[in-house]
């Protein structure tokens, strides 16, 4: 019966796709586009004007244009794609080149900085997207008939009122970087329980420094970047403004009186020797073998793979078992990650509507499919939970993102808008899926603040302060921790130097923006 459905519904899709004209485009290939799923409306061929399209992505994939998804895009969509390869190192020198030479491809894919793209769109270069917004049903289900996401029409429209960047969705984890993760063997061994506030979790690594006094119970690579990553369980952003949700005002991190009760804890643990005195300046090979070694370091906070990771790594240590914990802070949240995925953009030209509808497919689950998995049968089949089972690979072999890259030319950036969560990004371990579950709980995630839409004198002037005040910031969080310049006074101190650095005209701007972003 199975078998039978599929004929009907191969048959069925051919039926439809032969009255959707494509017989005079040699791109487009009938068998290849019934297999298919849910384009979310659009009619395929895409075009059958003949076009060939050139769309930026970055990749070291020399061979891009011949790979499998590149060549399956073309047949499904009949539309003659052909991809400018630019290597990740010299994507934004790339991007620049191109703006000055005005040689600009019909769709760049690469990261484009939305105050440079929309400034461009105002002067012509680029094609709104509102202009096709109803030959676009992907986006338009995703952004406009969702209620959820259509602030982004209010947060990225370029000063004319238009949107003119194309963005994905749901392409992210829910938990993935900025976790902190623990030595569960160590805490079994030992009888020790997770913490679940600041004063549980100083107390447990009070108790691993007692057991282990050679050791340094906390560690992390991520330099003055982990004063960012805490600070989300104190309800803050360290070097960056913050919208209290309670208040409905914009606040700066860095002079609010949670961050120095941030400060003060971790000085705390610093002072203790609680936490790694070398976390500002550790390497990735120190922080590895402190971490995989048996009684070095229990603590840690970073990517989720590193669970799995260190594991294998640890071979001195058979029982080691890193998995995910509480964050820190008082407020046990994480950040948010943001399923908007970056824009890209399409040239203002007579092309411009088979560029946003390649976008429009690639944003569709039957995009989404392709670009992460391939086609069933071909590249993938289903196991019994429903996920993807690449099947060109040996039995046994690890199958990744790169491999799947390299292989295929899957999870291409700037082609990429929307992830199939059947694909290998969302198989997790059992340790990856205690994290997935944590973020479960809305009230573990911190919200994310709006995205603020500025003017361009706005914009100059947050930059202009922002780039002061980050330096400083960094600096004095620094100090605060293992330089001893610390305490009421230079907590004062601190704040007087950032009121004169223009922590409160930034503020200003921030909430004026929210008034006006309130108020449309």
């Amino acid at each position: 019966m199975k078998k039978f459905a599929a004929l009907i519904a191969g048959v069925t899709a051919l039926t439809l796709l032969a009255g959707c004209g494509g017989e005079t485009n040699p791109s487009f290939n009938k068998e290849t586009a019934a297999k298919i799923g849910d384009t979310g409306g659009l009619k395929l061929p895409l075009s059958d004007k003949n076009e060939t399209i050139e769309w930026s992505v970055v990749s070291d994939h020399e061979d891009f244009n011949n790979s499998y998804v590149a060549t399956k895009l073309r047949e499904i969509t009949g539309v003659d794609v052909q991809f400018r390869i630019v290597p990740a190192a010299t994507a934004e020198e790339k991007l620049n080149v191109w703006i000055a030479s005005k040689d600009l491809p019909d769709i760049i894919g690469n990261g484009f900085e939305i105050t440079k793209a929309n400034e461009l769109a105002r002067q012509g270069a680029f094609a709104a997207v509102e202009d096709y917004i109803d030959k676009l049903p992907n986006f338009k289900a995703t952004f406009v008939d969702n209620k959820d996401n259509d602030w982004i029409f209010k947060s990225y429209a370029a000063g004319d009122g238009k949107l003119y960047g194309f963005y994905g969705y749901d392409w992210n984890r829910d938990v993935n970087t900025g976790a902190t993760m623990y030595r569960k063997d160590i805490f079994d061994k030992h009888g020790l329980t997770m913490w679940n506030s600041p004063d549980e979790f100083y107390t447990v690594l009070k108790k691993l420094k007692e057991l282990y006094p050679s050791s340094t119970p906390y560690t992390s690579k991520a330099k003055d970047d982990l004063f960012q990553t805490l600070g989300y369980s104190w309800g803050i952003v360290p070097f960056k403004p913050y919208y209290d949700e309670t208040a409905k005002v914009w606040k700066y991190s860095d002079t609010d009186p949670a961050y120095k009760d941030m400060l003060d804890y971790m000085k705390k643990l610093y002072d203790e020797k609680l936490i790694d005195p070398e976390f500002l300046t550790n390497t990735q090979a120190a922080w590895t073998a402190k971490m995989t070694q048996p009684d070095k370091a229990f603590v840690t906070t970073d990517w989720i793979g590193r669970m799995d990771m260190f594991k294998e790594q640890a071979t001195m240590v058979p029982d080691y078992d890193l998995r995910f914990g509480n964050p820190i802070g008082p407020k046990q949240t994480m950040k948010t990650l943001d399923q908007i995925c970056w824009a890209r953009y399409v040239a203002n030209n007579d092309k411009a509507e088979t560029a946003f509808k390649l976008l429009d497919f690639c944003l569709s689950p039957a995009g989404a499919e392709l670009i992460t998995m391939g086609i069933e049968g071909e590249t993938y089949v289903l196991d019994e939970k429903g996920m993807a089972k690449y099947i060109e690979f040996p039995e046994g072999e690890k199958v990744d993102m790169s491999k799947l890259l390299q292989k295929y030319g899957m999870f291409t950036e700037g082609m990429y808008l929307k992830f199939d969560r059947r694909s290998i990004y969302f198989q997790f371990t059992e340790r990856e899926q205690e994290a997935q579950d944590f973020a479960k709980d809305p009230s573990h995630m911190e919200p994310m603040d709006p995205i603020l839409p500025f003017t361009a004198e706005e914009q100059k002037a947050v930059n202009d302060y922002m780039t002061k005040l980050d330096t400083a910031g960094r600096e004095f969080a620094s100090k605060y921790i293992v330089a001893n310049e610390t305490g009421e006074s230079a907590w004062n101190a601190w704040i007087q130097k950032a009121e004169s650095l223009g922590a409160n005209e930034m503020v200003k701007i921030y909430n004026e923006a929210q008034k006006r972003y309130d108020a449309n």
